[in-house]
């Protein structure tokens, strides 16, 4: 694949420049990245930066992220996202990688209303591009071009990052998604902002991606689906970097818009797992723990097949204080698959990556 160029080593030459290019001195000047998208005060989004949107299948993410498009044409304020964009940094790229073009231009539609624009005719800064029918390489290069070919850019919305990869749970591919972000953010000096789903079964974004982004993103805002009002989405910072806000929620009106829901009451979240809800090995059981239960399986031997794997589990992380039944071990090592904190290659014996980040 076109992707594993990346991989290859670069020359002496090349890594001598580069080395130069990066030294840091104390006697030089480095400006602060401006602060071009907040939250009742609080800075998410920054120039030189990406961000990220996560959230369950239909829990809204995509007009809460057309809220904020929103905020950036109009360089104000739109729900509760207020948008600063620099004079020479207004123009907005909007990428889905999803929807057919008949529905992007809904979206399209809708970003224009919230902005106060008219929606019958193209605004200079808007760009909105339709990739559903390409290949990850070809979204990849399309993106990379435009970035690089749009004069005045300062923000990029990519609703569906996912569909930039072939393998959601490639190590190799999420790095090289996670560094174009890098780079084309520093660069370009623009900020990037992702749309990515959750996994089904708990909080986490999907995938080995969905680990990239919480380690690396400057903000990642959570957006879930109100469970006794199905109308109503909140939004709240997963991670971010600077101050936290306070969680907001929205409902969308009688004119297909998001508006916010000044009466919604915001319900705090007990410590733990909720009752009744069923074990998670990546929620119910700390970094602490997993590191000391899988050490101690993996003392014993390198290697494991499946039902050896589930013995010595049981066993090491009863050790650390965790009783596992037989179908709590099974939803374990899914998610340690999934985490890449075990893995089977080519058919082989499950094997620990003690480098794993959490």
């Amino acid at each position: 694949m076109d992707y594993m160029r990346d991989l290859r080593e670069i020359s002496d030459e090349q890594a001598a420049i580069l080395w130069q290019a990066s030294r840091l001195s104390l006697s030089a000047k480095y400006e602060e990245a401006p602060e071009i998208l907040k939250v009742k005060g609080s800075v998410i989004g920054t120039l030189g930066n990406f961000s990220a949107s996560i959230g369950k299948a239909k829990s809204k993410k995509t007009f809460n992220v057309s809220a904020i498009v929103a905020a950036a044409l109009k360089n104000g304020t739109v729900l509760r996202y207020a948008a600063e964009l620099p004079e020479a940094k207004r123009k907005v790229l909007y990428v889905d990688t999803e929807q057919s073009p008949h529905h992007c231009l809904k979206v399209m539609e809708r970003i224009m209303r919230m902005a106060g624009l008219p929606d019958d005719r193209d605004d200079e800064n808007l760009e909105f591009l339709a990739l559903r029918k390409y290949t990850p390489e070809q979204r990849i290069r399309i993106v990379e071009h435009a970035i690089y070919h749009t004069p005045n850019i300062g923000l990029v919305v990519i609703d569906g990052i996912r569909d930039m990869m072939y393998d959601i749970n490639s190590p190799a591919e999420s790095t090289r998604i996670i560094s174009k972000l890098m780079q084309w953010t520093d660069d370009r000096q623009i900020h990037i902002h992702t749309i990515l789903h959750q996994n089904k079964g708990d909080e986490n974004a999907r995938g080995h991606i969905g680990t990239e982004l919480n380690n690396k993103a400057e903000t990642v805002l959570l957006v879930e689906k109100d469970k006794s009002c199905g109308d109503i989405s909140k939004v709240s910072a997963m991670h971010i970097r600077a101050v936290d806000f306070e969680p907001f929620a929205f409902r969308i009106n009688d004119r297909a818009l998001p508006e916010l829901a000044e009466d919604y009451r915001m319900s705090a979240k007990e410590p733990g797992r909720p009752k009744g809800e069923k074990f998670d090995a990546y929620k119910d059981i700390s970094e602490q723990q997993h590191r000391a239960a899988l050490e101690a399986a993996f003392s014993q031997q390198s290697e494991y097949g499946y039902k050896d794997l589930a013995l010595a589990l049981k066993e090491s992380y009863a050790s650390v204080g965790i009783r596992l039944s037989d179908n709590k071990v099974v939803s374990l090592i899914t998610v340690l698959k999934d985490k890449r904190i075990i893995v089977q290659e080519n058919g082989r014996k499950y094997r620990y990556k003690p480098d794993f980040r959490y």
